[in-house]
């Protein structure tokens, strides 16, 4: 029987809880097992950085994910070519979302000066992005997004997850 009754992942199993959605795993984990706390206790603190979640995970997703990555890595024509309609018009959007994620880790991180749970959801979506043309391209035209996410590779959290 599947976990998620749509079929879709991610999800989770754990003692019984069975939990879909990105977020509802990852709020999930930061509260239930030790370790530092990705989202901040102290209310405004925590605000940002849950603002940045929902930027990430909503518009942040949907044009470098949706209407980007996956459209290039599984919207092909019968002969295995890349239908790039969608891409095309992504394509010309990109430069204004690469300059606002720029600006938004000028500080070190999303929402400020340390990790945080926004950056978790962040930083798949710059990995996989890279993988493209037009996305690398854009990436090289972004210092500061090019500093924080060479920042975050090197955290063991990220070599044990994308090895």
């Amino acid at each position: 029987k599947a976990i998620n009754p749509f079929g879709y992942i991610p999800v989770m199993r754990h003692d019984g809880l069975d939990l879909v959605e990105s977020y509802a795993i990852a709020h999930y984990i930061d509260t239930a097992f030790d370790g530092p706390a990705l989202v901040p206790t102290e209310p405004r603190a925590a605000a940002v950085v849950n603002r940045w979640i929902m930027t990430v995970n909503t518009t942040v997703d949907q044009m470098i994910m949706r209407k980007y990555v996956v459209e290039y890595a599984f919207h092909k024509d019968k002969d295995g070519n890349v239908v790039r309609d969608v891409i095309d018009q992504t394509v010309k959007r990109l430069p204004k979302m690469f300059k606002f994620l720029d600006a938004a880790v000028a500080d070190g991180y999303l929402g400020g000066d340390s990790f945080s749970m926004a950056d978790c959801f962040l930083v798949p979506m710059l990995a996989g992005v890279q993988t493209f043309p037009e996305g690398k391209e854009n990436m090289a035209n972004s210092p500061n997004l090019q500093a924080y996410f060479a920042r975050v590779a090197e955290r063991d959290s990220f070599k044990n997850t994308a090895s």
